[in-house]
Order: structure tokens, then sequence, then C-alpha cells
């Protein structure tokens, strides 16, 4: 990073990168949880699972959405010197900066399945949904306004979260086919790269 350039990381990206593990340990602690009758039941088990998971989704998707859209409309222009990161790098930081919390996750998840049955292993599951569709709608509002959105690095701490944190000041934009990854965080089809 020469002549006063940031390292900038997407913000999609960031919202997206803990979608994958929370969705599958959520699936693989609740697919255990079943197997275990617990204080509840199965029934009464999958049933709460099956209304945490909604909740966990609607709650994750719109949490502090109002903060992201003023970050968004107030975005400054990527500078000629700023390093954008690669989708991997920003992925790979998340989850080895939330590994201990992940494994905690799954273990009180698991734990949780001797009193209520695939619940807490769902509640999981539907974090991972709702981190999905947050950065869904992020997707879409890149889209619509024709830039992608991006964050320093610095800003996102030790452990590469928090896209909308107190300590993120503000986004800076590039056009829409700057770095390797697509609108709303996915990876780029190797047509859209030509």
């Amino acid at each position: 990073m020469a002549r006063g350039g940031q390292g900038l990381a997407r913000v999609a990206v960031v919202a997206r990168a803990g979608a994958a593990p929370l969705w599958w340990l959520g699936v693989f602690a609740a697919g255990i949880g079943v197997l275990v009758p617990g204080l509840t039941g199965r029934r009464i088990g999958v049933m709460a699972g099956a209304a945490l998971f909604v909740v966990a989704t609607a709650v994750v998707a719109l949490a502090r959405r109002r903060r992201y859209a003023a970050l968004s409309r107030a975005a400054a222009r990527a500078g000629k010197y700023d390093v954008l990161q690669d989708r991997s790098v920003t992925t790979r930081t998340w989850r080895r900066g939330h590994r201990w919390w992940l494994l905690l996750a799954v273990a009180v998840a698991l734990g949780s399945s001797f009193a209520v049955p695939a619940a807490g292993g769902m509640l999981l599951a539907g974090t991972g949904v709702g981190l999905r569709l947050k950065a869904i709608w992020l997707g879409r509002r890149e889209r619509a306004d024709d830039v992608l959105l991006w964050v320093r690095v610095d800003w996102l701490g030790r452990r590469g979260g928090a896209p909308a944190g107190k300590p993120v000041k503000g986004y800076r934009s590039t056009g829409i086919a700057a770095g390797d990854a697509a609108p709303g965080g996915a990876r780029r089809r190797t047509a859209e790269l030509v």
C-alpha cells in the first residue's frame, strides 16, 4: 500500500463470510440433536427449532440495515493506491477470527439438544441464512447504485468482522467490475471476469 493507500475488504463478502459455516454447523447440530429424545421430546424440539430458525433469520437479515444504508450512501470513491482484498482472503480472515466462537456455538447447540432436541442447531442455521440474506440485500443495493462497497481492513478488527461496527467511519466505492466478487459477495463467474 503505497502513497497513503488502504487495504479494503468487500462489505458484502464480510457480511456473507459466516453464512456457510453457520448453516452447515447448524444443520450438523440439528441432525445430531434430533437423535436425542431430550426433555421436551423431538416434536416440540423441532417445532421450537423451526420458530427459532425463522426469528434468527429475520433478526440477522434486518439487523443494522440503517447503518449499512447510511454508510453506503456516504461512500467515498476508492483511491488509486487503495489495495482491494481478494474474496478468499476476506472470508478466510473472518473464519479464522471466529473459529472458536463457531466451535463454542456448535457445542452449545449440541448440549441444548438434551433439553430441546434440534432447536440449537436450527437457531445456528437460521443465523447463517440471515447472513446470506443480508449479503443478498447488500448486493441489490450495489447493483442499484452500480458500485461495489468496500471497508478498510483495519476497521474490521483482528477477527475481520462487523462491517457496520462502531470503528467503521465510512465505506469506499469502486466500479461494479472491481475485485473478484460479484455484487452480494458471491464468487464472480468466469464469464463476468472476461
